[in-house]
């Protein structure tokens, strides 16, 4: 091929290049989606790390004073921002224990303090430690939350991820949920639907509830 026409269409190439970035750049992003319910984890089984315990389940929730505690070293960007930009007081969140012999959600929390500076970061001997984080620019947030109730039954991992592969296969509330779509989050959300659709299950037998779902 002559060189000039080699040099047109490599011009050519780079115009439409440029266009397809501009189109791109002037296409306006999508709202984020908005959340009001939560799933949080945290560990009910004794694990010591660098010397501090980090067992904290819905049980030792509900002796803390007041029945709350902040909800701390919380270390995943994606995370982080739910707290920081969606949480609000009044929302309601699943304890969820995890990291366990059976995983699963025990009880339902409310936030009651909106995200605020999480001071484990800057403590050299906490296991959140963050030595890149700093009081003038604070990288990590985190919230209070206050033990509301205890489910009527365990909820339990296996049977949430029985639920969702059925609703994944015929449609249903939980097809998309994040505890099978984010599973690193140890702070997920969920829609409203989720939400209502896993507490109903408190009053149902497990295994009713199942044949249902595949029926």
């Amino acid at each position: 091929m002559p060189h000039g026409k080699r040099k047109a269409k490599s011009e050519k190439s780079k115009l439409a290049k440029l266009a397809k970035l501009q189109k791109k750049k002037d296409t306006p992003k999508a709202a984020p989606k908005i959340f009001t319910k939560w799933l949080m984890k945290s560990e009910p089984e004794s694990r010591i790390e660098n010397g501090v315990e980090m067992k904290f389940s819905f049980d030792d929730l509900k002796k803390e004073p007041n029945e709350t505690t902040c909800w701390d070293g919380v270390r995943n960007y994606q995370a982080r921002n739910f707290m920081r930009d969606q949480m609000k007081v009044g929302q309601s969140a699943f304890y969820y224990h995890s990291n366990c012999k059976e995983p699963g959600i025990v009880g339902i929390t409310e936030i009651v303090k909106e995200g605020y500076v999480d001071h484990t970061q800057f403590d050299s001997k906490d296991p959140h430690f963050d030595k890149s984080s700093s009081k003038e620019d604070p990288k990590w947030i985190m919230v209070d939350v206050k033990y509301v109730r205890k489910l009527k039954r365990f909820i339990s991992l296996k049977e949430l991820k029985q639920i969702h592969l059925e609703h994944k296969t015929n449609g249903g509330p939980l097809e998309k949920l994040s505890l099978f779509t984010r599973a690193r989050l140890s702070v997920q959300p969920l829609t409203e639907d989720e939400f209502k659709f896993i507490l109903q299950l408190e009053e149902k037998d497990p295994d009713e509830e199942l044949k249902e779902e595949k029926s």
